[in-house]
């Protein structure tokens, strides 16, 4: 793939993969942001191994999922039991954002789960596509979607 190849492709999928990111990333538009800065440069810097033009979003979002799986092992919160009473769920959530429950909702799921509700139900990707991006089978990812719509459920109905 050429440098023009690339930023073409880049340019068609650039706000549908931040829309991903924000909401995999429950809201912290800064967070996206740096997620997708880095699965830009790991695609750029791999793109003269791929090969098929066709299958640049799947691609492009698994970098950005795998990218923010390290960044999720990366991160440990160290706080003190007094400090962390204080925490609320509003903390983790881009206040200017007017999808608050949602994104408190998402962040309670595990990482596969919400990854493959957002994908299927926000990007329209299929089952199969998706079990590609979160190398995962078919039926996990079916499981994944089953338990996550119905986490979703009991969470946002008590909102």
């Amino acid at each position: 793939m050429t440098r023009e190849q690339f930023i073409t492709h880049v340019e068609g999928t650039q706000k549908a993969f931040r829309r991903f990111l924000v909401a995999l990333c429950c809201g912290d538009t800064q967070l996206a942001d740096d997620i997708a800065q880095e699965a830009y440069i790991k695609a750029y810097l791999s793109c003269d191994s791929f090969n098929s033009p066709d299958k640049f979003n799947a691609w492009i979002f698994r970098i950005g999922y795998n990218t923010f799986i390290d960044h999720r092992r990366s991160v440990r919160l160290f706080a003190g039991y007094d400090e962390a009473g204080g925490i609320t769920s509003s903390d983790a959530t881009d206040d200017a954002f007017r999808y608050q429950a949602l994104y408190a909702a998402l962040d309670s799921l595990p990482p596969k789960e919400r990854t493959s509700v957002l994908l299927f139900y926000m990007q329209g990707y299929s089952i199969k596509e998706i079990a590609d991006i979160v190398e995962a089978s078919q039926d996990a990812v079916k499981k994944h979607l089953s338990r996550g719509r119905n986490r979703l459920r009991g969470l946002l109905s008590n909102e």
